[in-house]
């Protein structure tokens, strides 16, 4: 097998060091940016990589202009890094398809979790297993979504929650549930980042968002079936 690329972008040099010498240890290779300038270079010039580190606040370039631009060209996973604990830098980070987001400081070992977690389910997937519920169908191994016949593009995170919710068919799942299994790793954040997905996943679903049904007090059940929800 291959040996994985992880683009780490930020200002920082003994940050991006840190980062490094973790990650490298557990058999990643690590390409390094110290803005964003320098990231779009390393980016265009580098083929597969795997998943990028990405700070916000940097120099020339800031994070959030470099995953726009990335966004562009590939769905590559991000994971942003940032300084800030505001709700607003997170919910815009997920509407720019962001696929996970930690605020600083950060433990290198809850870093690396996060990173193998979203590896491990990008690549996971083998075969030809497709899921259908409804008019929802899923090819795992393709990692594409048909809402009614018609192709749906979501981001890397939308895409492990649908395919958690239609696995999971009709039974109730609190959120903590959800974010342990979607998230693969202990989660200490807010319960409104599921919220948040599941609202946008809804939003790109169309009719089939009703599907996921709100348990008040508790979390969400997917389901096709018609029933009143408590």
């Amino acid at each position: 097998m291959d040996i994985l690329k992880i683009l780490v972008v930020d200002d920082e040099a003994r940050m991006r060091k840190l980062v490094k010498d973790f990650l490298v240890r557990k058999g990643y290779e690590v390409l390094e940016a110290g803005d964003g300038i320098e990231a779009m270079d390393v980016f265009y010039a580098t083929q597969n990589i795997a998943l990028i580190i990405l700070d916000v606040m940097m120099p020339k370039m800031d994070g959030w202009e470099v995953c726009r631009e990335i966004r562009k060209e590939s769905k590559v996973p991000i994971i942003m890094l940032t300084a800030k604990s505001d709700e607003r830098d997170e919910q815009l980070g997920f509407d720019l398809g962001v696929d996970d987001y930690i605020s600083k400081p950060f433990s290198p070992k809850i870093l690396v979790a996060r990173v193998e977690a979203i590896l491990r389910r990008s690549g996971a997937s083998s075969g030809d297993e497709v899921l259908k519920a409804g008019g929802v169908e899923i090819d795992k191994a393709a990692h594409l979504v048909r809402i009614n016949g018609k192709l749906v593009e979501l981001s890397f995170k939308e895409f492990e929650l649908l395919t958690y919710f239609v696995e999971n068919e009709g039974i109730a799942l609190s959120r903590e549930k959800i974010l342990n299994a979607v998230w693969n790793y202990d989660y200490f954040g807010d319960a409104r980042t599921i919220d948040t997905h599941v609202k946008k996943l809804r939003a790109k679903m169309g009719d089939c968002g009703s599907y996921i049904k709100t348990i008040w007090g508790m979390g969400y059940k997917f389901t096709t079936a018609e029933e009143e929800t408590q």
